[in-house]
């Protein structure tokens, strides 16, 4: 699949970004962005609406009781964490209430962003491949790829996790082979530099259209 960019007037397009953790999917979003994509970001919303006074954290406070939550009212993530790791039950309970949220507030920041002008929407989605609906939506899915060892290193280098924390988070998060059976485009980032990576980058967002960084202020939205 190769999608083209669409024409003026038209529904922008829609493509899913996905990589495992420490893939560098952030660094290639901020490289397309810079290029003209217009980005709704699952995690930047999912702490939205897991902050103090979020639409998530009532029906969370019902169904784990305040000990998931921070003294501030927000998700305590590390509790939660260690909630859903031992109990999978809970995950799923979490999810449950929380991705209807996100969808909907995604939905919304996309519409914003297509009144702005895009013609590239960006879907920045760590868990693409896990949440099957997502494939149906869009009009192409591009996946971050790096071996695990490359993912371990990252992680570690910029947290406090050691090495069987980050694998358990991995081993939560889709395989690199699934990933990749959902991809219609690869971006390896392995064994290269920022530069190299970005020319990468820059090369297929090309062919959606996106080739020139915007000037200051355009496609700015609140």
């Amino acid at each position: 699949m190769r999608p083209e960019p669409s024409p003026e007037g038209a529904r922008p397009l829609r493509i899913g970004l996905t990589g495992g953790i420490g893939s560098g999917k952030s660094t290639v979003a901020a490289v397309l962005v810079e290029l003209g994509a217009g980005l709704v970001d699952a995690d930047a919303q999912a702490r939205a609406v897991t902050a103090a006074g979020g639409l998530a954290m009532e029906p969370i406070r019902a169904a784990f009781g305040s000990q998931v939550m921070s003294a501030d009212g927000a998700l305590d993530r590390d509790a939660m964490r260690t909630l859903a790791f031992a109990d999978p039950s809970a995950r799923a309970k979490l999810q449950a209430i929380v991705h209807p949220l996100v969808g909907q507030a995604m939905q919304s920041a996309a519409t914003a962003l297509a009144q702005a002008g895009h013609s590239v929407l960006l879907f920045d989605i760590p868990l693409l491949v896990e949440g099957g609906h997502w494939r149906t939506r869009l009009d192409a899915v591009w996946v971050v790829d790096c071996t695990e060892a490359t993912q371990i290193q990252r992680v570690q280098a910029r947290s406090a996790l050691d090495a069987a924390a980050v694998q358990a988070i991995m081993a939560a998060q889709a395989t690199r082979s699934q990933r990749r059976a959902h991809a219609d485009a690869v971006i390896h980032n392995d064994g290269i530099d920022l530069p190299q990576l970005r020319a990468v980058v820059c090369a297929l967002a090309s062919r959606v259209g996106l080739s020139t960084p915007l000037a200051a202020g355009a496609h700015k939205t609140a």
